[in-house]
């Protein structure tokens, strides 16, 4: 048995942006982007330029290893063309190198990606028609009649030991089967690539925008709230499309992220590292000690974080032992959104304040915002600028809130969900599944005001 874990090329095509309407390509992120999306980059195929957003495929990463270490380094091979800024042409010249050695060929996809994605599976079943071949990710949990002419199984969530099951010789569809903690803490470290370690890049907070190559790690899997589009806890790290079910956490020791920052930093010379947990700061406890791993190390670090899950006491241990920068999701500028149709409940003046405090502790604050939920007005998406105009952050981010496959916003097109009681789906809703496009829609109108 053998696989290949492939990340594979997602080009658009070429638009006009900018001052002098210099027609630029359209790329896409899948793997390692909790909501996959295109944007315009710098880069064109086969033409990498530094400073496109690339995400580490964390998934797909650790699933690599996983594989290897139970049926041998020499059976199991990777390829991530989308931080190669690969074209077609070339990835396929790479499958054509090793197609006598694969058996199976695994892809995580996601609804953003998918009709991409499929054209590319149908094109890759008929090159190499001995190929078994795998979906894996959000797009597994779609209630779609899966071809299995041409796919051999579908994964459910994360797909460690979901991947063993197919290569020990089921097929078909598998449901989540996720890792334990004991199982977590004692799986090998994911896989780096040394021909494309130095590409994965994340412009903020700052200054990491200043700061290549970077590491993006995670010190846990899953998060306990259930925001409306949040994908990752509803359909990889746990099975929860309605919001309704009780979602868990599991935290890596501090002992395995001493012992794989150690390998890392050994092996390559990275100038950030950008801890990408959906929440890295939930308890005192975990985001202390991790913090304390990390200021070992002597290399600035940021992280995505949540207002209110700690102390600010453990705030100032993190930028003690080298945190720079956080982002905060925050989604919107409305309590009444925040609250009844995102269900984060988070306290919009405390995080105000958080981020005054931040400030104070000399660490940059990067905002994140989603535009266009299910029920929010117009009024409430200004609320939402406003609410940007007047708290300090150093950036933020404004998207366009996706509807992806897995997660409570996809599943109100079925039912109504007693968790978001202000979410509703009228005629002129946008059910856009790029939420970079759905951002270009809203822009124009949000301006006029």
């Amino acid at each position: 048995m053998s696989i290949l874990f492939s990340n594979p090329p997602w080009w658009e095509n070429k638009e006009s942006r900018g001052l002098f309407r210099k027609k630029r390509w359209r790329r896409g992120v899948r793997a390692g982007s909790r909501w996959p999306f295109t944007y315009i980059g710098r880069s064109s195929p086969d033409k990498s330029k530094t400073k496109d957003y690339i995400p580490y495929p964390y998934f797909l990463g650790y699933a690599t290893t996983y594989v290897a270490n139970k049926i041998g380094k020499d059976k199991v091979f990777f390829r991530d063309s989308i931080a190669l800024s690969e074209s077609y042409k070339s990835f396929y010249e790479y499958v054509d190198t090793i197609k006598d050695k694969i058996e199976y060929f695994l892809i995580e996809s996601a609804t953003p990606s998918w009709k991409h994605d499929f054209e590319l599976i149908k094109e890759i079943k008929k090159k190499y028609p001995h190929f078994k071949i795998i979906v894996a990710g959000p797009i597994s949990t779609s209630d779609q009649a899966w071809d299995m002419d041409i796919i051999h199984s579908i994964l459910k969530g994360e797909y460690e030991k979901n991947v063993m099951k197919v290569l020990n010789g089921q097929s078909g569809l598998i449901e989540h089967d996720l890792l334990t903690l004991e199982e977590m803490n004692n799986a090998p470290f994911p896989y780096y690539d040394k021909l494309i370690y130095d590409k994965y890049y994340d412009g903020n907070p700052i200054p990491m925008n200043q700061l290549t190559p970077q590491a993006h790690l995670l010190t846990s899997r899953g998060c306990p709230f259930k925001c409306i589009f949040c994908v990752w806890p509803a359909a990889m790290t746990g099975n929860d499309p309605d919001g309704e079910n009780k979602r868990s956490v599991r935290q890596y020791s501090s002992e395995y992220m001493d012992g794989f920052i150690d390998q890392l930093t050994n092996e390559y010379k990275f100038e950030a590292i950008y801890f990408d947990d959906d929440t890295f700061n939930i308890g005192n406890k975990h985001t202390q000690e991790i913090s304390k791993v990390a200021g070992k190390y002597n290399i600035p670090w940021f992280a995505m974080c949540r207002a209110d899950t700690c102390k600010k006491d453990t705030w100032v241990t993190m930028r003690d032992n080298g945190c720079k920068g956080v982002k905060i999701g925050i989604e919107s500028g409305s309590q009444y959104v925040v609250d009844q149709i995102v269900n984060k409940h988070l306290d919009l003046n405390y995080t105000a304040q958080v981020v005054d405090h931040l400030r104070s502790l000399d660490m940059s604050v990067h905002g994140t915002f989603t535009y266009g939920l299910p029920g929010e007005t117009k009024e409430q998406m200004l609320e939402t600028k406003e609410f940007i105009k007047n708290t300090n952050f150093n950036t933020v981010q404004e998207s366009g809130t996706a509807e992806i496959e897995g997660t409570p916003l996809h599943t109100l097109n079925k039912k109504e969900l007693k968790n978001y009681p202000g979410a509703s789906l009228n005629a002129d809703y946008d059910r856009q599944k790029d939420g970079g496009k759905k951002w270009q829609s809203l822009v124009k109108s949000l301006q006029e005001n």
